[in-house]
C-alpha cells in the first residue's frame, strides 16, 4: 500500500518526469480512486448503514412499546432453582442481575396469572408488589428496548459499516494493484526472453 501512495504522490506532483511509465500512472490512479473511496463513499456507506439500522430499530422500539404493557405484580415467593443470569438479551436498558420469582398478576382480560418472572430489583418478600412486562396475552415477557440503546446499537452498525465498506475498498485496490504487477512481470519476461534470443551474438544490438 506504501508504494501506491507513493506513486499517488508522485503522479500529483507533476507528469514531466520522462522515468515514470505507464504502468505506474495506472497504479497512481487506482490508488487515487481508492482514496476518493475511503474519503468519500466509506463514510457515506457507514452513514447510510446506521440510518437503515437505526430506523429499524426505532420501528422495534415503537412496535415493543405497543405490544408489551407495564403490568403490577405480587411476588409469590423465590423461584426453585433458577440462577441468577446478567443482561438482558434484548439489549435493553435494564442490565443489572437479575433473579428468578414465583408472581401473581392480572391478564388485561382481568383472569389472574401466576408464573415465573425476572426481576432486577431484588425478590422482596412474598406479597411485595413487582413491576413486569407483559404482551397482549397476559404472558410475562422481556421490557422493551429503549430508543438511546437503539441509538447505540444504530452508530454500532455504521461503525461496522463504514469498516466493512473501508476494508472492501482496500481489498479491490490490492488486487486491482497486484493483477497490474503481475501483467508488468509477465510482459518483462516475454520481453527478456524476446532479447535473450539474441543475447552475444555479433551483430546484434546498436
Amino acid at each position: 500500500m506504501r508504494e501506491s501512495w507513493a506513486l499517488l504522490w508522485a503522479l500529483l506532483r507533476g507528469q514531466d518526469n520522462p522515468l515514470r511509465r505507464a504502468t505506474d500512472r495506472r497504479e497512481a490512479l487506482v490508488a487515487l480512486g481508492a482514496m476518493l473511496l475511503l474519503v468519500l463513499g466509506a463514510p457515506a456507506a457507514g452513514w447510510a448503514g446506521g440510518s437503515a439500522a437505526d430506523a429499524a430499530l426505532q420501528r422495534s422500539v415503537r412496535a415493543q412499546h405497543l405490544e408489551r404493557h407495564p403490568v403490577d405484580a405480587v411476588v409469590v415467593g423465590r423461584a426453585p432453582g433458577r440462577e441468577r443470569y446478567v443482561g438482558d438479551p434484548e439489549g435493553g436498558s435494564e442490565r443489572a442481575a437479575r433473579i428468578w420469582v414465583v408472581a401473581s398478576w392480572q391478564a388485561p382480560d382481568g383472569s389472574p396469572r401466576i408464573g415465573e418472572v425476572a426481576t432486577a430489583s431484588g425478590p422482596g418478600a412474598p406479597g411485595s408488589p413487582l413491576r413486569i412486562w407483559t404482551d397482549a396475552a397476559g404472558l410475562p415477557v422481556a421490557p422493551p428496548m429503549d430508543g438511546r440503546a437503539a441509538r447505540s446499537h444504530a452508530v454500532l452498525a455504521g461503525i461496522g459499516t463504514f469498516l466493512l465498506a473501508a476494508g472492501c475498498v482496500e481489498a479491490g485496490r490490492r488486487v486491482v494493484v497486484g493483477r497490474m504487477v503481475r501483467q508488468r512481470y509477465a510482459r518483462l519476461d516475454r520481453e527478456w526472453a524476446a532479447a535473450g534470443a539474441d543475447w552475444g551474438r555479433a551483430g546484434t544490438g546498436g
